[in-house]
């Protein structure tokens, strides 16, 4: 692919240098210690007995090493040591040692070089003062290490500290980055959850819905076939056939309300919560098995046959096992009214240990009774599975041998009130 001109003038800094900021400051400390190495190359060309130019241009190569410090900062220091008996570079070794010590070189090699330093500046001076008159070998020697520990130990110093706290920054820096990856993905996460809980939240709505209002319009639709078919010819069995669809309305639109006074309650003020957890859905209180024997009549009132039978002793379960229970064979007397009009029903309860187990059974659909053509959307078994399945029970639906239907459930009961 071309290079436009943006993509050129956005390309990083040459070579070695991360930053275009510390290509200029090498090269112009480059250029200073070449300038002070070239002033010195004169005095160590006259030393040396050389030509002057020689001098000045083998200090200006010395000193523009320099420039090589963040590349090679350990050839730089060497480079340093080899000239000190010229006596040059001293802006050189000064931060040739500081970038040692504050780059990623082990810490034995830069003990190792450091001391070179050290020792080749304390031999040099002590050489270059001894013939000094009137200076005592105890002043020579104190200076001679005051001046090597003055070149070598300040620079060498403040570059571990200078590293240190960049490598520290740095550390800092990707513990925020992967803290704030980290904080991204637990936002990913609680809006997933959050996004589940609603799903969840929305199918449970769904599913009352559903369970309140087919159960009560399935009666009143049965209820007002059968008021057509006798209204001319029974008006008191007519009246109260419309006595008992004026009573399924009304208990429909109540639970309704309620269901709907669910939803638009304020929900409380607390404080928020440090960490995201996912709202457990709302058990509102609903029906029981307490009410199960009504159920039961109001379809006996719409001209079905059907039988209760309930074994055990029933305990005191929780609302969620009582409230699942009833609905399940609310379901399966709705499914019957539409699919089986006509036929002989069985409700069957059963309280065991640690369980209660619910059955309902029709027998084979009587050709000569006529529906009251009710539609079905196919969503009762699935809503009844779902709701089973969410307590960790079991479910089974089938025809029977007969002809008929069988709706089978057992929930365990493990948190039965005490």
């Amino acid at each position: 692919m071309t290079s436009t001109g943006e993509e050129q003038g956005r390309a990083g800094p040459p070579l070695w240098w991360e930053r275009r900021r510390d290509v200029v400051w090498d090269v112009g400390i480059g250029a200073v210690s070449a300038l002070e190495c070239a002033w010195e190359g004169v005095g160590f060309a006259r030393e040396a007995g050389v030509p002057v130019v020689l001098g000045v241009l083998f200090g200006f190569v010395v000193g523009a090493t320099l420039v090589l410090r963040r590349r090679w900062p350990v050839a730089v220091v060497l480079v340093s040591i080899a000239v000190t008996p010229a006596v040059m570079g001293f802006l050189l070794g000064v931060v040739g040692l500081y970038t040692l010590a504050a780059c990623e070189v082990p810490r034995r090699v830069t003990a190792t070089v450091a001391s070179m330093s050290l020792v080749a500046t304390l031999v040099v001076m002590y050489v270059r003062t001894d013939d000094e008159a009137g200076v005592t070998q105890t002043l020579l020697i104190s200076l001679s290490v005051f001046v090597a520990v003055a070149l070598t130990v300040p620079p060498v110093l403040l570059g571990m500290y200078v590293g240190a706290r960049r490598r520290l920054m740095e550390s800092l820096h990707e513990r925020a980055d992967s803290l704030e990856r980290e904080l991204s993905l637990l936002a990913e996460r609680a809006e997933e959850r959050a996004e589940w809980a609603r799903t969840e939240e929305r199918t449970r709505i769904a599913r009352e819905m559903h369970d309140v209002v087919a159960h009560r319009v399935s009666l009143m639709v049965v209820h007002a076939a059968a008021l057509q078919a006798v209204a001319v010819k029974d008006p008191v069995k007519a009246a109260r056939n419309a006595a008992l669809v004026g009573d399924m309305g009304r208990q429909a639109l109540t639970e309704l309300r309620e269901m709907l006074g669910v939803l638009r309650a304020p929900a409380p003020a607390v404080p928020k919560p440090v960490a995201v957890a996912v709202p457990a859905p709302v058990v509102e209180e609903g029906p029981s098995l307490a009410e199960l024997e009504v159920l039961v009549g109001q379809s006996r009132a719409a001209g079905m046959v059907v039988r209760l039978d309930v074994r055990g002793e029933r305990p005191g379960y929780a609302a969620e096992v009582e409230q699942t229970a009833y609905r399940v064979v609310q379901e399966a007397l709705t499914n019957c009214h539409k699919h089986a009009p006509g036929a002989e029903v069985v409700v069957r309860l059963a309280h065991r240990e640690g369980e209660v187990a619910m059955q309902v059974e029709n027998g084979p659909c009587d050709g000569d009774a006529g529906g009251a053509g009710l539609p079905s959307g196919g969503n009762g078994l699935v809503g009844m599975r779902e709701r089973v399945l969410g307590l960790g029970g079991v479910f089974v639906a089938g025809p029977t041998e007969s002809g008929g239907f069988r709706v089978s459930a057992v929930l365990p009961c493990a948190s039965v009130q005490a």
